[in-house]
């Protein structure tokens, strides 16, 4: 029986999903230990809009190679594929490395180091590459590329707000480039 590719990479875009859900139960657990040991939430305001974005990539996956008649080209779905699985490798060996201390939101427990083990040897945020990776990457896989377009531009405006909101949470709001109070900007 031929299974035809349209059907395969729903099925691709729907362990993905299971995959982000399974990322949530662990960053409810690890809020809950941030929270019990003093742990602070910087940023609410951009989560909400980090959550339609990411759920509108999945949509955007399941729906444009349907809708606009997208083929599967082995070259690049196949390439992609490769690029897809690697960023969720990336992505569950940040999760592991930083251990109870990993979470969707940005929960700093006050008085701990940061991290430099694992990917974070070398990158400074590589959970934020494996998630730009990925969300150019699985459109492609079936060549999504208004999907893959359109959540790369928006991810990068967002990733700005969000690397800004971590790093000052991270040195306990204090950066190098703040100003004075007063100071122009």
């Amino acid at each position: 029986m031929n299974v035809p590719t349209s059907t395969v990479f729903l099925a691709l875009v729907l362990l993905v999903a299971v995959e982000r859900l399974a990322e949530l139960a662990v960053a409810r657990r690890n809020s809950a230990w941030s929270r019990a040991n003093g742990g602070v939430e910087h940023g609410r305001g951009h989560y909400p809009v980090m959550v339609v974005l990411h759920t509108a990539l999945l949509a955007g996956c399941a729906v444009e190679p349907w809708a606009a008649g997208r083929p599967f080209l082995p070259a690049l779905g196949w390439t992609m594929l490769a690029l897809t699985a690697a960023a969720q490798a990336l992505r569950w060996w940040c999760i592991v490395t930083l251990g109870p201390r990993w979470n969707t939101r940005v929960v700093v427990v006050p008085g701990l180091p940061l991290v430099a083990s694992g990917p974070y040897r070398w990158l400074r945020h590589p959970n934020y590459a494996a998630v730009v990776v990925e969300g150019f990457a699985l459109p492609l896989v079936h060549t999504a590329w208004l999907t893959a377009l359109a959540f790369t531009a928006l991810n990068l405006a967002l990733l700005g707000v969000r690397i800004r909101c971590e790093e000052s949470a991270l040195t306990g709001g204090a950066r190098a480039t703040d100003r004075p109070a007063g100071a122009m900007r």
